[in-house]
């Protein structure tokens, strides 16, 4: 069960509201917010709640900043914790419940202007989205999208209401809803209450039946007008529904308002565009010595006149800084190319020698990598392993599959003379309590796939050992607990480094390191061998 108020400013209004819908109806398991959740008004009633003086009833995940005067209150695009038991949940993404109940949601207005302001999002940000969820065979839809501003065109077809939707709202949020197909669409910013009749995803006789859309539109908390502005029902996720359920059509049901307000096909073509672009392989020569061209083999060309032929690897979801076939990727970090994987320097790394084991292609997690990637993998952790000990440093990674939409296998080096293997398993383990994060220790062979599923959040720590320490995340998690671990006094004493963003230099400073760090590489590296 879950509310979606449009919240303002009005925090006391909203919560005392909240508690006497609960204690008369009973708990319900979220609060979702969408609109404007900071309004113009005092600082004094968000400071009780930010200090702990006051504290949200349940559990509140809100969107981002509609205006620059409320950017400040949004320091991580990626989400954080605002304050005890509310949630920003970030510029954008896909949050997974633990009932399996997919949460699709986009912050702040529409921008066609660069650069993109803060508070907005541009047909990139809605690219990406449409790509990560729509590129599977399978998928059918997602339970919930939170957005601010209301879709263009949502009023085609449909019963009318004080809003002229053909002049407001956004048309790039019209094309993200009619890709993503969401059984309930919520969004505010127009200040009135409007609940549009459900309407189909699918075109009669021509296709098999799908689910029916709900849009639902509210006003601003305790509007004078007393318009509606918390919205409660019970929901199940889409994946634990019977399909008969599933599609069977209200009887007011209405035509799809997208279809044809011819929105939908122009901004279709210029995101076609942009992921065709990103789609292109490449591959170049890190050899600097030697200077030969590498097939994507990742074997020399005189090796075999016709190299064998891999599987094209998984496409990126629209702008994507880690595919190595993205425009968006650093060059000058990356310092080796396998087959089927890429090693690259961290930006903002805890050490020098800091990296990342990186898929080619696009995966989110160690868990969807197909054999021959996870073969790959295994080559780079065993082949670091080896070139670090040579240095004296034995090596720590750890991967973190939340809020980030491509795999990132971190590898840290410590030195020996830190600490010993459980000195940093310890520490690990105590930070985890502090935080009141369950750590698992899993058997030392055991494989990650074993215990989480594909689009499961969760991370995980892998010793010099082979032991592995894991956490299902099911709510919240802090972004840095890896780094901020490893940074401690206990392993590398160096606290001051656990944000990455404190820790960036120039790109000429990036290079140099890069070269050293190549140079040192090369007579381990195993993409060499014929």
């Amino acid at each position: 069960a879950a509310e979606k108020p449009y919240v303002e400013g009005k925090f006391d209004v909203l919560f005392n509201r909240v508690q006497a819908i609960q204690k008369k109806s009973g708990n319900f398991d979220l609060l979702l917010c969408v609109g404007n959740f900071f309004g113009s008004t005092s600082d004094a009633e968000w400071e009780e709640y930010k200090t702990g003086i006051k504290k949200a009833p349940i559990q509140t995940y809100v969107l981002g900043a509609n205006n620059q005067e409320t950017v400040k209150y949004f320091q991580d695009a990626d989400g954080c914790e605002l304050a005890e038991n509310i949630t920003y949940l970030g510029r954008k993404g896909i949050f997974t419940g633990s009932s399996g109940l997919q949460i699709v949601y986009l912050s702040g207005t529409e921008s066609l202007n660069e650069p993109v302001p803060r508070y907005s999002f541009r047909l990139q940000d809605v690219s990406s989205l449409r790509t990560m969820l729509c590129s599977t065979s399978h998928f059918k839809g997602v339970d919930i999208l939170l957005t601010s501003p209301w879709p263009k065109y949502v009023g085609n077809f449909g019963n009318s209401g004080e809003v002229d939707t053909k002049k407001c709202g956004s048309a790039l949020i019209s094309t993200l809803v009619a890709s993503l197909k969401p059984r309930y669409h919520f969004a505010a910013l127009e200040k009135t209450y409007y609940e549009r009749l459900p309407y189909r995803n699918h075109i009669v006789l021509q296709e098999n039946a799908q689910h029916a859309t709900r849009f639902i539109a509210l006003a601003n908390v305790g509007n004078p007008e007393k318009k509606k502005y918390l919205y409660a029902f019970s929901i199940v996720p889409m994946k634990l529904m019977d399909a008969a359920e599933l599609v069977k059509q209200p009887p007011d049901v209405t035509e799809n308002p997208y279809r044809k307000s011819g929105q939908e096909a122009s901004i279709g073509k210029q995101t076609s565009a942009l992921e065709e672009e990103s789609a292109c392989q490449f591959f170049f020569d890190l050899n600097e010595k030697q200077g030969r061209k590498r097939p994507s083999t990742g074997r020399d060309s005189k090796s075999s006149p016709h190299p064998k032929q891999h599987r094209k690897p998984p496409q990126p979801p629209g702008p994507c800084w880690f595919c190595l076939a993205s425009p968006e990727v650093e060059k000058h970090l990356v310092v080796n190319i396998g087959t089927h994987c890429y090693l690259a320097l961290a930006k903002g790394g805890l050490s020098d020698d800091h990296v990342l084991i990186l898929p080619i292609g696009h995966y989110q997690s160690v868990v969807e990598l197909s054999a021959e990637v996870v073969e790959e993998v295994e080559k780079y952790k065993a082949t670091l392993r080896r070139f670090f000990k040579s240095q004296g440093k034995r090596c720590v990674l750890f991967e973190r599959n939340y809020k980030s939409h491509h795999l990132q296998l971190q590898v840290i080096p410590v030195p020996l003379s830190c600490c010993a293997t459980d000195d940093i398993k310890d520490a690990f383990i105590t930070q985890a309590q502090e935080q009141q994060i369950e750590l698992l220790e899993i058997p030392e062979h055991s494989d990650i796939k074993q215990i989480a599923q594909p689009g499961a959040a969760y991370f995980y720590v892998e010793l010099e050992t082979g032991e592995k320490l894991f956490h299902r995340i099911k709510k919240n998690f802090p972004l840095q607990f890896g780094r901020e671990v490893l940074a401690s006094e206990a392993i590398l004493n160096i606290p001051d480094r656990s944000d990455w963003r404190q820790c960036q230099m120039s790109k000429e400073d990036e290079e140099t390191l890069a070269r050293r760090f190549r140079k040192n590489f090369e007579p381990f590296d195993f993409t060499l061998d014929d």
